[in-house]
C-alpha cells in the first residue's frame, strides 16, 4: 500500500499567493551596492532564512522589508500591497533584534505589554494577551522579574513575546541566537521552530550560522556581494548547490577542477589533473565536451579503506596526512596521486580505542557517482 504523498510547500504551489514579495531591490551606501537587484517570493507560514557572512546584504535586506531602510531601486511588498514607502509603524510586521532591546526599567509584562500599550489596547484585553504569551514561552511565572534578573535565554524569549504580542503577519528576525552559548542556541533552534509552527506567523530570519539555517529553514536564501546566489530548502542547497560559492559556503565540500570528456545516459566524464584521473559524476543537464566543470563531492560521501576496495565510479589511492577525531566522526585527509587532498568523514558506529587507519598509511577513497555534482558556474 502506498504511503501519504508528500505535502508540497507553497512555493511549489502555481497557485499560491506569496506574503512578501521584494522585487528587483537594489540598495546603495555610496558607491556600495549593499543589495544589488535582489528578487524574492517568500510564503505564508514559512521559516525563511537568509544566509550569508558579513557584509553580504541580508541585514540591509531585512531592513528594508521592516522599513528601516528605502530602496533605490525596486519595491517591497506585504500581503499584496506596496510598503515600499510605508513606515515602520505602519507595516504588519514586528522585528527581534540580535540585542533584544529589552527596557531594563521595565518588568518582564511590561516589556512584553510595551508596543500593545503604544497602540492604545484595552488594558483588559492587554493583561490577557500578555499572559498568554507568558504561557506561550514558558515565562509564567517571570511576570515581575527585570531583564537582568533573567539569563541570556530568558530575555531571548521575552523579546521573541515582546514581538509576537502584537500577532504580526510578519516577524522579522536578526542574528536571535547570536546571543546565547552553544547548548542553549541548539535548544532554542527547536524552541523557535515549534513556537513558529503552532502560531503560523510567517518567519524571517537573518543568520550567517549555516548549521542554524540548515536547522530551522523551510527555505533559505544563500547571500554574497548583495546578491542572492540560491534559493531552496536546506536539502536542495546542501545536496544540490547550483554554483561553486554555494557549494563551498554550505558545510565542507571536496572540490575538482575540471573538463567534461563525455556525455553518457548515466552522467559525465570529467577529466581532473588535480585528482590524477577521470571521474564519473551524475548531471542534472546536458553538458557538451571541453566544457570546463567544477565536481563537487561532500566528505561524508566518501568513503575510506585501508585495504583496496572493490571497484566503485571514482576510486583513488593516496596517504593520510591529517585526522581528526571528533567522538562521532573521524575526519581523513587524504593526499592522491594528483596532488590534491581529499576529506573522508567516517561514521565511529563501532567502539573502540585505535583508528582503523593513522597518519602516513597508504589508504582508498571512493564515491559513487550519484553523490557528486557538475557545476558551470
Amino acid at each position: 500500500m502506498a504511503g501519504p504523498r508528500p505535502q508540497l510547500g507553497a512555493w511549489q504551489d502555481p497557485s499560491a499567493a506569496p506574503l512578501v514579495e521584494i522585487r528587483n531591490v537594489t540598495k546603495t551606501f555610496g558607491e556600495h551596492y549593499a543589495v544589488d537587484d535582489v528578487s524574492l517570493a517568500i510564503y505564508p507560514g514559512e521559516f525563511f532564512s537568509l544566509l550569508g557572512a558579513s557584509g553580504c546584504g541580508k541585514t540591509t535586506l531585512l531592513r528594508m522589508l521592516a522599513g528601516f531602510e528605502k530602496p533605490d531601486k525596486g519595491s517591497v511588498l506585504i500581503g499584496g500591497e506596496d510598503v515600499t514607502a510605508v513606515p515602520p509603524y505602519s507595516r504588519p510586521v514586528n522585528m527581534m533584534f540580535q540585542s533584544y532591546a529589552l527596557f531594563p526599567h521595565l518588568s518582564v509584562a511590561d516589556n512584553i505589554a510595551f508596543g500593545l500599550r503604544q497602540d492604545r489596547v484595552p488594558r483588559a484585553e492587554v493583561n490577557e494577551r500578555v499572559a498568554e504569551m507568558l504561557r506561550l514561552v514558558r515565562l509564567d511565572g517571570y511576570a515581575r522579574r527585570k531583564p537582568d534578573q533573567l539569563s541570556g535565554g530568558q530575555r531571548q524569549r521575552v523579546a521573541l513575546a515582546r514581538a509576537l504580542v502584537k500577532q504580526p503577519k510578519l516577524l522579522l528576525l536578526d542574528e536571535p541566537l547570536g546571543a546565547l552559548d552553544r547548548k542553549l542556541r541548539e535548544h532554542t533552534q527547536f524552541e523557535l521552530v515549534n513556537l513558529q509552527e503552532r502560531l503560523g506567523i510567517t518567519f524571517v530570519m537573518v543568520t550567517h550560522d549555516q548549521e542554524e539555517a540548515m536547522t530551522m529553514s523551510t527555505r533559505m536564501a544563500v547571500m554574497n556581494e548583495g546578491r542572492i546566489r540560491q534559493i531552496g530548502t536546506p536539502a536542495e542547497i546542501y545536496e544540490y548547490p547550483s554554483n561553486r560559492f554555494v557549494a563551498g559556503f554550505i558545510g565542507a565540500v571536496n572540490q575538482f577542477e575540471g573538463r567534461v570528456t563525455e556525455q553518457l545516459d548515466e552522467g559525465l566524464t570529467v577529466h581532473c589533473e588535480s585528482a590524477g584521473t577521470d571521474l564519473r559524476v551524475h548531471a542534472q543537464h546536458e553538458v557538451a565536451p571541453g566544457t570546463p566543470v567544477a565536481v563537487v563531492v561532500r566528505p561524508e560521501k566518501v568513503r575510506i579503506f585501508a585495504e583496496q576496495p572493490p571497484p566503485c565510479d571514482n576510486g583513488l589511492s593516496g596517504k593520510v596526512e591529517e585526522i581528526a577525531y571528533l567522538g562521532d566522526v573521524s575526519i581523513y585527509h587524504v593526499r592522491v596521486a594528483g596532488g590534491v587532498l581529499i576529506e573522508a568523514q567516517l561514521t565511529n558506529r563501532a567502539r573502540r580505542a585505535a583508528a582503523p587507519l593513522t597518519w602516513g598509511d597508504q589508504a582508498w577513497v571512493c564515491w559513487n557517482a550519484d553523490d557528486a555534482v557538475a557545476l558551470l558556474e
